[in-house]
Formats: structure tokens, C-alpha cells, sequence
């Protein structure tokens, strides 16, 4: 008895202590002679409560297709931000019953709460329970969510920690915050800010997890029950802690029976309270929590991709993480969803999503003179973490893949050697069964090189382009230059592929201590086989080789954004490349003259078009590397540009066969571009060009013909 009596007197000690450094906060820091500390101290007050008055809480940002449907959201905290029209009567009624019946009567800080709560830790030992307003938690919620964003854990242990240090700043950002907003602003801040468990922050979040309705429909019950897990939800979590989260709800009920709630006839008010105390919890089964992240997008085996590869774009575009996950923000991309599902089921209809060691990938790029727009990237392969059943969630098929696109590189051959005037696209070139390069050697002896079929010793460069000859492509690159050969494929779009990883794939460190980059690699080491593609390559930026050629030259980065639009619907600017005149006009036209005859008769791509019933007006050009470890295929009609490579993703990447494609180990009939990749693009195009007029591509200059 006496030491439940001393303990008591030691809180009522420490509770008048309390309500005595609080009363002095009341006059703090006016009181002269307090000096410099004193001021800083009231600086951080007026921030605090400025920024709550404001209330910027973290908000969920939306990610839209290019039609503004929702295709994923990022979030640290799920909350619906809601005005006090969109809450209940019975959800403030509740929380008040619970938290603070004397609300209205305050100004910030209740110090007949104190004075009671201290009256009864010395008469009793009991709890020290009601001295904290709702303003002051309001107060202690935002030092916790909002500023305390990085540790959110740390952070609310600072926030609720028992010291006078923090009672006293709580206090007066309280007494300031009660000046400068009303009481309905104030109830209706803390209910959006409240953490009410399983993710959800604010009662319009929770409505919809826990009930599946809005905060605006909450029953008694259902308001009783978020009241009650208010502030505690991870011990009196509903879906597994039901009996105690029920115990907790009826005591709220209670509470609002007694604030006269359920009107001032006593005996009907306590039947009304037996009536919904009787009620069970009744959350819905599966909590209606939004999806987050690119893996819980609504189709994110589909657009997970997408959705990956435009983080990184942004975050390179100057948007923070902090920004993506707590701005509420609205991201506007240019992915397209009809494309993106026929790429999908392209990629998926060649090369199945689980099959082993073996991926399809594809990206589709729209042409233009002022912006490249990213209209699909796809896979063989489902976007996420599960890799037993084939997932991978990184965006390959924008990243720069460890593999070659074979022959696909002869184009920035002949584009150099164009510009050069060496040749034109009716002009004919050499094109011996085997040559043996000295401009090339290999280990001091001449590097010899041989076709993978039998060619005419001389064919047009438009020809060459379409049956894809090693020998002559090799004679026109040691005529034009490795490096201006180099230069031209950077030029026309593979920017990240040649400087930003090196010749494995592998992206340079800031340091640089992991170079060269693959372009330097290329040149200081005269790899002559460059022309032969066999280095690390991005699919995307094969796409966009394709757009810039179609686009009369004009190379723009390939952007998956439209516009970015902060919580207030204000445009964000974002640090984008500007577009630029890569090559002039005339020679991009004729190298798309060049370039169209691979899908038609004689082409390398032809069987493939043919199979798909394709007729339209379309440059093209297939690839394979030596091993047939990889195969590419980049295209482009002057509506859509897009490049597919079939690869062996495996960890012991091996030759890959057709019928049905496969891992074929120690095989020399491997597939070529035109089984692989060019199936995968036409069948996706086909698709794509729905209900589009046939357009004819531009005419080819004489100078370069």
C-alpha cells in the first residue's frame, strides 16, 4: 500500500513538474534574457507548426499510361488525403470520445487533463493516461511520418520519448499550431495523418483496406474500430488480434455513449451502444491495400518493365526517391497498354515465359522530330522476384544486355560509309567469300573472315543490307573507319550501350576505375568486328536507332515520360537530353531506302514478314551473333520503330535452336535473326498498326544513291 502510494506521489511529483515546465512554455521564448538558444528553439517551433498548417503529409504517386489509366503506385505511407466534409461525424465523434473529449475546450493543451491525471497517479498509482491532446498528437504523429521519414521507427521513439525536452516543443508547437489553424482543421489533420496499421495512414486509406468503403460511409463500428487502433496498431492489429482490437472498439463505443453520442436519453443510448457492441469486426477478408511498386502493379508481369525502366529514368532526370515515394506526385508516361500487351504476347508466343536459359525481349519506340516516346517494353519472361518461375525484375529490355546484336551493326557501317561518299545505297561493293583483313589483325597474322552463305562477289549496298554478307561489310568498315563506324552507331543512338558500360556490359563506375567504356574499348583496341556486333547491347536503344533513321535523322532520348505534375498539379522539370540532328535529313532517307528491302523478297527478314501477312513500306535488319547466343532484329515503319532480341539469359549461356526455340548445346545449326527476332516483331507490329494508314517512307537523295 505504501509503495503503490509512493509511486504515485513520485508520477504526481513528476506530472506537476510537467504541467509546470508546459505552463512555461506557454510564455517561451518571449521571456527576455533567455538569448540565442532560446530563439533557434522558437525558429524550429514556427517551422513546425508552418509546415503542419500546410499539411504536406506524404502522399501515394500515381504512375498512368498514356491514356491516364493508373498502372502502379509508389508509397512510403498509403493515405487518402480527405477534407473534414469527406469524414464521418461518427469517425471524429469516435476518435474525440476516445483521445480528447475536452478538444473544443482547449487551446493545445489540456491542463485539466494534467492537473486530473496527476490527481489521480497520487491518490491511486494509477496511469498518467489523458494528459496528451489530440492537438499535441497531432503534433507527435507529424515529428514521427513526416519529418522523421528516414527512420520512421527511430523517429517515433524520439516523438514519444519521456523527457521534458520533448513535452516542451510538443506543448508549444501545439499552443502555436491552435492560433494559426481552426479545431476542425486541426481534428481533420490528425485523422489524415494517424497510422491505423497494414500500411495505411489516415482514415480514408484504412476505410478502404479494413471495410472496403470511404471514410465518409463509416458506421458506428466501423469508426469505433479505427478510433481504437488509433496510434496502436501493431498491437491491436483486426486481422490478427481480433479480440483484443474487439475489447478495444466496445471501450471506444463506450466512451462515445458517455460523450453523449448516442443522444442524452440514457437508457436508449446504452441500448443503441449494446446494439453496436454486439456487431463483429467485420473487415473484409483480403485487405484492400493499393498495389505498390512496379511488382505489385496491376499488370505487373506486363508493364513491370516499363514501370522499372522509368524509375531509373527519372531518378536520372532529377526526381528523388523521396520525391516518387512520399510527393504524390502524377507521372504522366507514353506507354501505350494495347502495345504493350501485343509486344508481350509476341515475345511470349516465340520463346515460352519459363523456358529454361532461353529470353525474348522487344521495345517499341515512336518516331518524331521532337520526342522519341517509349511505347512498350515487353518480355518472354514475367516481370517480378520469383525466379523459379522465370521472373526478373530488372527492365532488360531497356538495360544494355551482355549480348551482341550480330549484324544489326552493319547499318552504322554503311551509314558511315555513306557519309563518307565510299558508297550509296545503288552502288555496289565488293563482297568476296573470304577476306583476310590487315587493317584488322589478329595476334600478328591477317583476321580472316568468311560468309555464312554463298553470296555474288558484288552486290548493291541495299542488297547487302537485306542477305547481310560479313565480307563486304568488313571492306566498307576498314574504307570508312572503325571509329567514324563507332561514332556513327553512337550518333544514331547508342549512347549508354558505347559509353556508359564496358565491352561485358557491366556499367561503369563513377570512378572510371572499371573502364574503358565499350566505344573506347572498341577503338584503342581496332576491334574490327565491331561490324559483327558481338558486344554488350541495349534493345531499347536498337529501337531507337531505328526511330531516329525514320525520323529523317533526328535522334531524341527514347522518354518513357510525358509530364510529371506535383501534388498540386504543377509541372515538375525534368533534365532530359534536347533532341539534336544526328545526321543530315537526306542520308538518314536514303538509309532507310537502303534498309527496306530485308522484309521482302530475298531478304533476311522476309520469311518472317511473309508469315505475318506484313506489307507495309519498313527498313529492317536482322543479326546474329557467331555462337548464335543471340539473335536481334531492328525495324521500323515511319509510325513505330522497334528492335527484339532472343538471347540465352542463363548462367551458362549457351547456342540457342529454333522448332521450338531452345538451348542447344554444342550445335552448329543455331537460329538466326529472322527465326527468332523478326517473328517476335512483326507479329507484335501487326498488332500495333491496327487501323493505321500505310505510309511510304521518304525518298533517297541522289547524292547518296
Amino acid at each position: 500500500m505504501f509503495a503503490a502510494r509512493a509511486s504515485g506521489l513520485v508520477k504526481l511529483l513528476g506530472l506537476c513538474l510537467t504541467a509546470g515546465v508546459l505552463l512555461a512554455a506557454m510564455v517561451f521564448p518571449f521571456v527576455g534574457g533567455l538569448g540565442l538558444a532560446s530563439n533557434r528553439a522558437a525558429d524550429t517551433v514556427d517551422q513546425t507548426s508552418g509546415d503542419l498548417a500546410k499539411g504536406e503529409l506524404p502522399l501515394v504517386t500515381t504512375i498512368q499510361d498514356m491514356n491516364g489509366a493508373p498502372i502502379a503506385y509508389l508509397y512510403d505511407q498509403y493515405r487518402i488525403p480527405l477534407e473534414s466534409k469527406d469524414i464521418a461525424d461518427t469517425m471524429k465523434g469516435a476518435i474525440l470520445a476516445i483521445e480528447d473529449k475536452r478538444f473544443y475546450e482547449h487551446q493545445g493543451v489540456d491542463w485539466q487533463g494534467i492537473a486530473r491525471a496527476a490527481a489521480k497517479a497520487g491518490v491511486d498509482g494509477g496511469a498518467t493516461q489523458g494528459a496528451s491532446t489530440l492537438t499535441q498528437q497531432y503534433v507527435k504523429n507529424y515529428m514521427a511520418f513526416v519529418l522523421g521519414a528516414d527512420n520512421e521507427q527511430e523517429a517515433w521513439e524520439k516523438a514519444t520519448e519521456a523527457t521534458i525536452g520533448r513535452k516542451m516543443r510538443e506543448a508549444r508547437v501545439a499552443l502555436q499550431l491552435e492560433q494559426q489553424m481552426s479545431k476542425d482543421e486541426i481534428l481533420t489533420g490528425y485523422l489524415n495523418i494517424v497510422p491505423l496499421g497494414n500500411q495505411t495512414y489516415g482514415v480514408g486509406a484504412a476505410a478502404k483496406a479494413y471495410f472496403g468503403t470511404t471514410a465518409d460511409k463509416l458506421t458506428v463500428p466501423q469508426a469505433a474500430l479505427l478510433a481504437a487502433i488509433a496510434n496502436r496498431p501493431s498491437s491491436l492489429n483486426p486481422g490478427t488480434a481480433q479480440d483484443k482490437a474487439l475489447e478495444r472498439r466496445n471501450l471506444v463505443i463506450d466512451k462515445m455513449r458517455e460523450n453523449g453520442a448516442f443522444g442524452a436519453d440514457e437508457n436508449e443510448a446504452k441500448k443503441k451502444a449494446d446494439e453496436y457492441k454486439a456487431t463483429p469486426l467485420d473487415i473484409v477478408p483480403d485487405l484492400q491495400i493499393l498495389p505498390k511498386g512496379c511488382v505489385g502493379a496491376g499488370d505487373g508481369p506486363i508493364y513491370g518493365f516499363f514501370c522499372s525502366y522509368l524509375l531509373d529514368y527519372l531518378r536520372e532526370a532529377g526526381i528523388t526517391n523521396k520525391q516518387l515515394q512520399r510527393g504524390g506526385l502524377t507521372i504522366k508516361t507514353t506507354m501505350d497498354p494495347k502495345a504493350t500487351k501485343a509486344a508481350k504476347d509476341a515475345a511470349e508466343q516465340q520463346v515460352s515465359k519459363t523456358q529454361d536459359g532461353v529470353s525474348n525481349v522487344i521495345s517499341v519506340v515512336q518516331p518524331g522530330s521532337d520526342k522519341h516516346r517509349v511505347r512498350a517494353l515487353a518480355a518472354s519472361r514475367d516481370f517480378g522476384n520469383n525466379a523459379e518461375l522465370g521472373q526478373v525484375a530488372r527492365p532488360v529490355p531497356a538495360e544494355v544486355l551482355p549480348f551482341g546484336p550480330g549484324s544489326v551493326n552493319k547499318v552504322f557501317t554503311a551509314a558511315a560509309a555513306m557519309q563518307r561518299n565510299i558508297t550509296g545505297i545503288d552502288r555496289k561493293i565488293k563482297v568476296p567469300k573470304t577476306y583476310a583483313s590487315k587493317v584488322y589483325p589478329n595476334g600478328g597474322s591477317a583476321w580472316q573472315v568468311k560468309n555464312a552463305g554463298n553470296y555474288a562477289e558484288e552486290m548493291t549496298l541495299t542488297q547487302a543490307l537485306a542477305q547481310s554478307p560479313n565480307t563486304g561489310f568488313v571492306i566498307l568498315q576498314e574504307q570508312a573507319g572503325l571509329n567514324n563506324v563507332v561514332d556513327m552507331a553512337y550518333k544514331l543512338g547508342m549512347r549508354e550501350t558505347l559509353t556508359k558500360v564496358d565491352r561485358g556490359g557491366v556499367p561503369l563506375k563513377s570512378d572510371g576505375s572499371n573502364g574503358p567504356s565499350q566505344g573506347d574499348w572498341t577503338k584503342q583496341n581496332n576491334a574490327g568486328s565491331y561490324t559483327l556486333g558481338p558486344g554488350a547491347t541495349s534493345v531499347l536503344e536498337l529501337a531507337n536507332v531505328a526511330a531516329t533513321i525514320v525520323s529523317s535523322g533526328t535522334w531524341c532520348p527514347p522518354t518513357p515520360v510525358e509530364q510529371v505534375l506535383d501534388r498540386y498539379g504543377k509541372p515538375i522539370p525534368l533534365k532530359e537530353a534536347p533532341c539534336e540532328q544526328a545526321v543530315e535529313p537526306a542520308l538518314a532517307d536514303s538509309l532507310a531506302q537502303g534498309m527496306s528491302h530485308d522484309t521482302t523478297s530475298g531478304g533476311t527478314a522476309s520469311g518472317a514478314a511473309s508469315a505475318a501477312g506484313w506489307n507495309r513500306p519498313t527498313i529492317g535488319k536482322t543479326g546474329t551473333t557467331e555462337e548464335s547466343k543471340s539473335v536481334a532484329f531492328l525495324a521500323a515503319t515511319p509510325q513505330y520503330a522497334g528492335a527484339v532480341m532472343t538471347y540465352a539469359d542463363g548462367n551458362n549461356p549457351q547456342v540457342i535452336c529454333g522448332d521450338p526455340i531452345r538451348l542447344c548445346p554444342g550445335s552448329r545449326n543455331g537460329i538466326f535473326g529472322g527465326q527468332g527476332a523478326a517473328p517476335t516483331w512483326f507479329n507484335a507490329m501487326k498488332v500495333i498498326h491496327e487501323g493505321l494508314p500505310v505510309e511510304q517512307l521518304k525518298p533517297a537523295a541522289a547524292k547518296y544513291k
